[in-house]
């Protein structure tokens, strides 16, 4: 550990050292206002920096800081002063600005489940689950079909699932690590396959018109990504058995230590009312999903005269989730004073508490998003579209496969999904025939390959919120969950392959079904074989 994280600094300051030679070298005369590395290869060097660095020092506020200033450098061609300017006006100004609403929502979230806490509802369901939830298996599975239950956004599944679930899964010896891993798998991928969700509506907006909600419902059983990570979730539950670094995590969570290594996080030893029931987080819990879904409609102008559908299409999450957590939050405070298991003065003490909870994710979201602006503006996304268009000719059964692969090294380089679906989709519906089954496929490649980038990414919101969630270490979700995620990844891959020669979802989808739990069962033959030796 003490020597990756000395290799990760010695990288980082060279970095740096490089990067600041080139600054006094590069001819610093007349300003250029489109840089030389735009669009290029050099455009995805940022991200690869900072997530490099990320993986192996695992310390990710420098990390990031450092892909940020390597991008800024790279967008003004290496003038000091000019990166500077972009890095705060660019980045991190435009990164707060553009995630306000969503700090908000993590706040109001970070508060209500404080208050939850206080009030007693958390213990009263913990003590509810041990008696009911008898084994680390149903713990998994509670998790799992939860976070299949919150299929409206992403951002709200991962913080209400880790809310709900912590007691659960701690009092059971799951690792934060797992619980962050069972929350990321189902966050993004139950979006990507509820057609009533933020992430259809985004879908919708960048098809045209009339055609987005029937796509999306076509696309749906080739989404083999989103599929298959239920499937993996499913069997590596029932199977018992894990691998790769998350099975040191569990390992260690069975002698009593749920995190490893990173930030402890202390149990919630607090006092709290002794008459809290389990009714008081139930129902908290489903006004905020309610209120939470009026106000998405109300955002996308359904007491406007929208239909039910297009107010989805039209909604801005970072303007309706706060929305609908505020009204929420203020609803649970009078619920939980009328109910007299809290006071004023306790629910309103919550308040600085709810805050404090969330600030990392906060700083990781707002360097996170940084990043993403400074590849933004050296263009990675036209440099990818380009490789995009390019592979094309000629290869057209294995065409899905290319498009799969493409969307997740941009969603994992970029850490955004929507983004990506955004740019590779109007060259999918270019590139096949319209109305044609090569078209619906290739668009679900598309889709099934963003979620994917987007779920390995450690500089995706949703990854970062799944740590948020769970109360895990960042970097240590990320190098748990990757292996999982590649591994489901590997058989998609071939899954789209199949489907480029097969255009039956009745046939391909079974058979990736069969590819994906195979697969496990190898994985799982060769660790006890080794075992074995």
């Amino acid at each position: 550990m003490k020597r990756k994280t000395i290799v990760g600094v010695i990288f980082g300051i060279l970095a740096v050292a490089v990067f600041a030679l080139l600054a006094f070298t590069v001819n610093n005369g007349d300003p250029e206002s489109t840089s030389r590395y735009s669009a290029t290869f050099m455009s995805l060097l940022p991200p690869v920096i900072a997530i490099g660095l990320a993986l192996i020092t695992k310390e990710v506020y420098s990390s990031l800081f450092i892909g940020i200033v390597a991008g800024g450098l790279l967008s003004t061609n290496f003038r000091p002063v000019a990166a500077m300017d972009n890095i705060l006006n660019e980045g991190l100004i435009a990164a707060v600005s553009g995630t306000a609403g969503i700090f908000i929502f993590l706040v109001v979230l970070g508060i209500f489940v404080a208050l939850i806490n206080k009030a007693g509802g958390s213990a009263a369901f913990g003590k509810w689950a041990q008696k009911h939830i008898k084994s680390k298996t149903g713990a998994s599975m509670a998790t799992f079909i939860l976070g299949v239950l919150i299929f409206i956004d992403d951002y709200f599944n991962c913080l209400t699932v880790g809310s709900v679930m912590r007691s659960v899964t701690d009092s059971h010896k799951i690792s934060r690590a797992k619980l962050a891993y069972l929350i990321d798998a189902t966050a993004a991928p139950v979006c990507m396959i509820a057609p009533i969700s933020s992430w259809a509506a985004a879908v919708s907006s960048y098809v045209p018109e009339g055609q987005g909600l029937s796509l999306f419902i076509k696309a749906i059983p080739y989404n083999f990504y989103s599929l298959l990570t239920f499937v993996f979730i499913i069997a590596i539950t029932l199977m018992k058995f894990d691998y790769g670094s998350m099975k040191l995590h569990e390992k260690n969570a069975e002698k009593g230590d749920l995190f490893t290594t990173g930030d402890r996080v202390e149990q919630n030893n607090e006092e709290h009312s002794s008459r809290g029931k389990v009714i008081d987080l139930i129902l908290p819990v489903l006004v905020l999903i309610a209120i939470c879904i009026l106000s998405l409609l109300y955002v996308g102008g359904m007491w406007s005269g929208e239909s039910f559908i297009n107010a989805f299409a039209n909604t801005d999450a970072t303007v309706g989730l706060p929305w609908g957590g505020i009204i929420a939050l203020i609803v649970a405070i009078f619920y939980l004073l009328c109910r007299r298991v809290v006071t004023f003065k306790e629910a309103m003490e919550c308040v600085p508490k709810g805050f404090i909870a969330m600030v990392p994710a906060i700083l990781i979201l707002t360097f996170a998003t940084s990043l993403k602006n400074m590849t933004g503006l050296l263009g990675a996304a036209d440099y990818v579209g380009d490789i995009m268009e390019g592979a094309a000719a000629g290869l057209s059964y294995f065409l899905p496969a290319i498009i799969f692969v493409v969307a997740v090294g941009l969603a994992f380089a970029t850490g955004t999904s929507w983004g990506t679906f955004g740019i590779l989709i109007p060259i999918v519906m270019a590139v096949f025939p319209n109305d044609s089954s090569m078209m619906v496929i290739g668009v679900s490649a598309c889709l099934a390959g963003a979620v994917c980038g987007d779920h390995c990414s450690p500089i995706s919101d949703t990854t970062i919120m799944s740590s948020a969630g769970a109360e895990c270490n960042h970097i240590n979700h990320v190098s748990t969950q990757l292996p999982y995620a590649l591994t489901v990844a590997a058989v998609s891959f071939v899954s789209y392959i199949i489907a480029g020669f097969v255009h039956n979802w009745l046939i391909v989808l079974p058979i990736a079904i069969v590819l994906m739990l195979a697969t496990l069962f190898v994985i799982k033959a060769a660790a006890k074989r080794k075992i074995a030796e």
